[in-house]
């Protein structure tokens, strides 16, 4: 893996206080010979075993999550 970026968007409610009921959270890995499961596996543990953000947000919004690999020469 050469380069590692997480990308992260909201949406908020229209009312205030203007609360987050969604995330999309994109990861995107930069390398050669990157193992899909890999990737996914060591997103799938943190999303639901290691991360006390997701742990502590996800009971009033939706965490969507994502990932890309990018593979360079």
């Amino acid at each position: 893996m050469t380069e590692y970026l997480v990308e992260i968007s909201g949406v908020r409610k229209e009312d205030h206080p203007r609360a987050f009921t969604r995330f999309d959270v994109n990861h995107i890995v930069h390398g050669r010979g990157v193992s899909e499961k890999a990737v996914a596996d060591a997103i799938e543990l943190s999303d639901t075993k290691y991360c006390s953000v997701a742990a502590t947000v996800r009971p009033t919004a939706e965490i969507v999550t994502s990932f890309e690999i990018i593979n360079v020469p």
